[in-house]
């Protein structure tokens, strides 16, 4: 990972990015940043305008975080071939049009469709972002650069919960999905001044794609009905094993394709595979607590959006200063490696720490896991980055920047739907009431049994909580397995 300014100074002036690469990328990042944080906040608003609850409301941020997670590998593939610039471009378009429609959406069907729109947009942003960073800069530059696109990462969603408490609380949750709109369109128009740089590549792999796709949307569909609809219920079973089949076509195709989605040798490189299960664990861990936890602070502890928005900078503060003091501990010497085996146990613990919640002090007793889990993902958004795109050819920039998000958006997906199906299955086994459950899930507690719903819902979390501290704990394991005394290599 070693380089000096003088390499830098030595590359041909055409092979530098634009001055405006950096900071419409970082604007890019930014804004798909917080639109995945502060969506969180909306939902109760939403779920009480469109009349939603359960499974539908859930798919606000499961659709988009879905989209997220099945585009953003096709994009960074489809980035190196057709060109990083245009794929971020059209990208940021995408994104603002997701975003226009659900401002207007007048059903729980048409948010839930548009915010899909919004999450393949997004996906886009983030992969041909990071295609153009990791394809612009090399060594300390492009350390530097994904350490602030980490920090910017974190800005989005430092901030993405409070100001979208405060512009619903002002405008309603509609006009916050306006200025989103606005500012998607500014980043679309900031990306045309991008120099342009694609790979040498061949054709893109249709089949994979398309097999891809419909993998991570069957699977997440068979997620998120099943506590509704039941486990054994045909569309659920049957939506399960399609996506199985098609996650296994989709390896076939990968290993006999020319020019894949997912190249297998990438996979298969075990310190890469270290560094980006480091990131799943940490999104894993982050999430859950990040999209459920606003939903508890208004229903349990009585706070408005903008409070519950306030509150969520206990959790999103940390990853805005981390990432660059992160990075800048590994430029003075102290291994990463020991840097994120630190971050996951921080992560792992404060989900744990938080089957302490309950409906009395919940901010103070959230306060101290609160900041554990943002200082872990922190410092995960500071290294796993670059220390995993050091591994990587640099021909392949783009499809390893879209598998590293891909991990994120999947892990952020997954939680969700396995985190909302928790808290559904466990309330609806303490309430007896599939309907009241769901209701009570989205934060519509009745005044006439909010006593036993209160102590059911905090029930709920705190099982819930147990289980995605478990899993960031196995998880974490394997990680240090993975990068034990992997030393990153400069891509070449």
């Amino acid at each position: 990972m070693e380089s000096t300014a003088a390499e830098g100074a030595k590359a041909p002036a055409a092979a530098r990015p634009s001055p405006l690469t950096l900071p419409v990328v970082l604007a890019g990042v930014v804004l798909v940043a917080m639109s995945i944080s502060g969506t969180a906040v909306a939902l109760p608003e939403i779920g009480r305008e469109l009349n939603a609850s359960g499974p539908a409301l859930n798919w606000v941020v499961a659709g988009y975080n879905l989209a997220f997670a099945a585009m953003t590998l096709v994009a960074g593939s489809t980035a190196d071939r057709v060109g990083r610039r245009r794929t971020f471009v059209v990208s940021a378009l995408i994104f603002s049009a997701g975003f226009l429609a659900t401002a207007v959406s007048p059903s729980i069907v048409l948010t839930d469709t548009a915010r899909i729109v919004s999450g393949a947009g997004g996906a886009g942003i983030m992969a041909a972002g990071g295609a153009l960073l990791a394809s612009g800069y090399q060594g300390a530059a492009r350390n530097r650069a994904f350490a602030l696109m980490g920090t910017m990462a974190g800005v989005g969603i430092a901030v993405g919960p409070t100001l979208s408490g405060l512009l619903i609380s002002a405008t309603g949750w509609r006009g916050s999905f306006a200025v989103f709109t606005v500012i998607a369109l500014l980043v679309a128009l900031g990306g045309t001044r991008v120099r342009e740089s694609r790979s040498a590549a061949g054709r893109t792999d249709w089949a994979g794609s398309i097999l891809f796709v419909a993998a991570l949307a069957l699977l997440m569909f068979a997620l998120l009905e099943a506590p509704s609809r039941g486990w054994t219920d045909p569309a659920v079973v049957g939506t399960a094993g399609g996506g199985l089949l098609a996650l296994i076509a989709f390896a076939a195709v990968q290993r006999r394709s020319a020019s894949p989605v997912l190249d297998p040798a990438l996979v298969a490189n075990r310190g890469f595979l270290g560094w980006s299960l480091a990131t799943l664990t940490t999104s894993i861990g982050f999430l859950g607590v990040l999209v459920f936890l606003p939903t508890y602070l208004q229903s349990a502890a009585g706070l408005t959006p903008a409070a519950a928005g306030a509150a969520m900078l206990l959790l999103t503060a940390p990853v805005l200063v981390m990432p660059m003091a992160a990075v800048t501990l590994v430029a003075k010497g102290v291994p990463a490696r020991l840097l994120i085996v630190l971050a996951l146990l921080l992560v792992a613990a404060g989900n744990l720490c938080l089957v302490t919640l309950g409906p009395r002090g919940t901010v103070v007793i959230a306060a101290l896991p609160l900041l554990m889990i943002g200082v872990g993902m922190g410092v995960s958004f500071g290294i796993t980055d670059g220390q995993a795109m050091s591994l990587v050819p640099a021909d392949s920039v783009g499809m390893a920047a879209g598998f590293l998000n891909t991990l994120r958006g999947a892990a952020e997906a997954m939680v969700i739907a396995a985190f909302g199906a928790a808290l559904l299955g466990f309330l609806t086994s303490r309430l007896g009431d599939s309907g009241r459950a769901a209701a009570v899930s989205s934060g519509r507690l009745t005044a006439a049994h909010r006593g036993s719903e209160l102590a059911a819902f905090t029930r709920a979390w705190h099982l819930t909580q147990l289980g995605i501290g478990v899993l960031c704990l196995v998880l974490s394991a394997v990680v240090v397995v993975l990068v034990a005394g992997r030393r990153p290599r400069r891509a070449a």
